[in-house]
């Protein structure tokens, strides 16, 4: 059996990739265990500094297998949602990594691909990359936490919009919706997202891990709650290696060298 997820390293990106090219890399339960394995291996090696995920063919992920997904009629409501907290758990561990993670998209992010897509840090898409929250089509309410990733960007009467009638949405509105970081050509979201992996692995990994931190809790915190987890942050930066170099490389006028703080963590 081909692996679920393939993984290879450029550098000190890290690059993981859905394995399931005939069916345009649907989901599989093999991918629910594999892909948070592959995340936290990632995180445990300091040589990695940032993850870039993608999906191997012309397809990013076109969401759950529907052959499975059929089998799922004939189980227990516990049973089925056994099956949903394996997505679930892919899609926190996405979100929670320590390291960033960018996603690269070509072609179709449907269903619960799309969820995939924005559990992740930044997003590069392909002009032709098309997102979808497809369930409608297929009598089905999403799951992955699509409706709170694309409540952070749109109303809520488009959010419905999107969710009942399941219309593929273009990369370039996306990007225009902010969702999408960058907007790049045909074939070339992977080689775009390495890019800018490679430069986030050249930073300062601690520091790089609690902005992460701020970011993720910034929407959903309390402005007094924001800033007292700010407050922690900074204070655990000003006593770190990582500020040490950048300051002293700032008034030096030299780029700071953080690789080797990341390789003695």
């Amino acid at each position: 059996m081909n692996e679920p997820i393939l993984s290879h390293r450029d550098c000190a990106v890290q690059v993981l990739s859905f394995n399931n090219p005939g069916a345009r890399n649907a989901l599989t339960a093999e991918m629910y265990s594999a892909l948070p394995a592959a995340l936290a291996q990632a995180q445990q090696d300091p040589g990695v500094g940032a993850i870039v995920l993608t999906g191997v063919g012309e397809a990013f992920c076109a969401g759950g297998d529907l052959k499975r997904l059929a089998q799922r009629r004939a189980m227990t409501a516990a049973e089925r949602r056994v099956g949903i907290e394996g997505l679930h758990d892919m899609i926190r561990a996405i979100r929670d990594c320590s390291k960033p993670v960018i996603a690269a998209v070509e072609g179709p992010a449907a269903g619960a691909g799309l969820s995939v897509a924005l559990a992740c840090d930044m997003l590069v898409a392909a002009r032709n990359a098309m997102f979808s929250v497809a369930y409608v089509k297929v009598g089905l309410s999403p799951d992955g936490g699509a409706t709170a990733f694309l409540s952070e960007f749109v109303s809520r009467q488009l959010l419905t919009e999107l969710c009942l009638t399941g219309t593929p949405v273009t990369g370039e509105r996306m990007h225009a919706l902010g969702v999408v970081n960058r907007l790049v050509a045909p074939r070339t979201a992977l080689l775009q997202a390495v890019a800018i992996a490679q430069v986030f692995a050249r930073g300062p990994g601690r520091a790089i891990e609690r902005i992460k931190r701020l970011c993720r809790c910034a929407g959903e915190n309390t402005l007094e709650a924001q800033l007292d987890l700010e407050a922690r942050c900074m204070t655990e930066s000003l006593g770190d290696d990582e500020a040490a170099e950048g300051i002293a490389a700032f008034f030096e006028k030299r780029l700071a060298d953080f690789s080797a703080l990341r390789l003695t963590a």
